[in-house]
């Protein structure tokens, strides 16, 4: 991974989740930074610094999927970890095979979070 791309971007529209998650990678020793929704994200000039999205599914405005297919649109290409609130398990194997590395529900363990940063941010 090269340092440009060493940031974990966090679009998440609940305020809690934006500033407890974020301290938590920071805990785990990434970098990380948050935004209310998929509009501020795109308009930030992070997407070139993110080497992982943690990504609400259920956003005001454009969802989560809507982001993700904008960046696939875009041509960018970043690993991406949906998280959300609402189970539904026809969600996650369908989130996966469109691109999603993994699904979390909320509340999701720390662990699990990090078992799943260290698959995508694996070297090589």
């Amino acid at each position: 991974m090269t340092a440009k791309r060493s940031v974990i971007a966090v679009v998440d529209d609940d305020e809690s989740v934006r500033e407890s998650l974020p301290d938590l990678l920071r805990e785990f020793g990434f970098s990380a930074r948050a935004f209310a929704s998929a509009e501020e994200f795109l308009s930030s000039g992070c997407i070139d610094e993110a080497c992982c999205l943690i990504l609400d599914i259920a956003m005001p405005g454009m969802s989560g999927l809507e982001l993700q297919r904008e960046l696939v649109r875009r041509g960018k290409t970043v690993p991406i970890v949906f998280i959300t609130a609402h189970t539904d398990e026809e969600l996650r194997p369908r989130l996966i095979e469109q691109g999603a590395v993994e699904c979390l529900s909320k509340p999701f363990s720390d662990t699990a979070l990090l078992d799943v940063l260290r698959i995508v941010l694996r070297p090589g």
